[in-house]
């Protein structure tokens, strides 16, 4: 099974954001889109779990085009977990992650014996069987992400797409979630803020700039200090992980003394920044 973009183009209220995108995830890989805030990282994702229709281009599922397949169908093969939000309602997490049985129940459905068994077997999974009495609204951010993947476990799907899951949680959470999603034997697409964290766990990085993948490959091929500098503008150190020997970045500090002299005296010419779009 994989997940394929096909020339992939997103207009949004009659502007391009994403234009062109062409990447292959293939069986089990785990791979990240990064890029600077409003690179189109979001969009590529939301057009794959059908929030936006494209504008030009396809989404393909073994080969398939996703819009002929019914929405139902296209849950069964693709679960989301977004940023951490909060939910409408007084959920417990136990009744959370068995929204995830959804695209498998016709309306009106009561659950059932092997239901519960899948929602057992999520939970347990990411570890937060003491959390399932819980209501979900309480739970700290860490806490309602591992509880947004056993939903996802429990949906079933092959595919698991992920926009910043990452975001605005503590190391131990951003290591451990990351950990599980790299564990799960699905095929990820994700997009990650963090770029060391990026090269850690992927095994392909597609670099976004201005709404067009600007470099794409293995995370030592493509996270070097000439790609971040065309990508986000920024100077960094890149570096062996002592333990992986994965790509770690490094950002540089600038401490001007005077209007455009560094701290030892030299000169120094700030990097041109790229447009980029929302």
């Amino acid at each position: 099974m994989s997940l394929q973009l096909d020339g992939l183009s997103v207009d949004i209220a009659g502007r391009r954001i994403v234009s062109g995108i062409g990447l292959t995830v293939g069986d089990h890989e785990f791979a990240g889109l990064v890029g600077p805030n409003g690179s189109g990282k979001s969009t590529i994702l939301k057009a794959v779990y059908r929030v936006y229709r494209p504008s030009a281009g396809r989404v393909l599922l073994d080969g398939i085009d996703l819009l002929s397949l019914g929405h139902k169908d296209t849950a069964r093969r693709i679960a989301v977990v977004t940023q951490e939000s909060a939910s409408e309602f007084d959920f417990t997490v136990r009744e959370m992650v068995m929204i995830g049985r959804t695209p498998h129940k016709r309306s009106f459905e009561r659950d059932t014996s092997v239901d519960h068994s899948i929602v057992d077997h999520a939970i347990e999974r990411v570890g937060c069987q003491r959390l399932a009495a819980r209501r979900f609204n309480t739970l700290s951010g860490g806490e309602k992400q591992l509880v947004l993947i056993a939903r996802a476990l429990a949906q079933q799907a092959d595919h698991l797409i992920l926009d910043e899951p990452t975001n605005q949680l503590d190391i131990r959470h951003q290591v451990e979630i990351l950990e599980i999603v790299s564990g799960l034997g699905v095929t990820v697409l994700a997009a990650l803020h963090d770029l060391s964290y990026a090269a850690l766990f992927c095994h392909a990085i597609h670099v976004l700039c201005a709404g067009h993948i600007v470099a794409a490959g293995a995370p030592a091929t493509v996270l070097t200090p000439q790609t971040i500098l065309h990508a986000f503008g920024a100077d960094v150190l890149v570096i062996d992980h002592p333990d992986t020997g994965t790509p770690h970045l490094i950002p540089r500090r600038i401490q001007p003394t005077t209007p455009g002299r560094t701290a030892d005296g030299t000169t120094h010419v700030p990097a041109q920044r790229p447009e980029t779009a929302t």
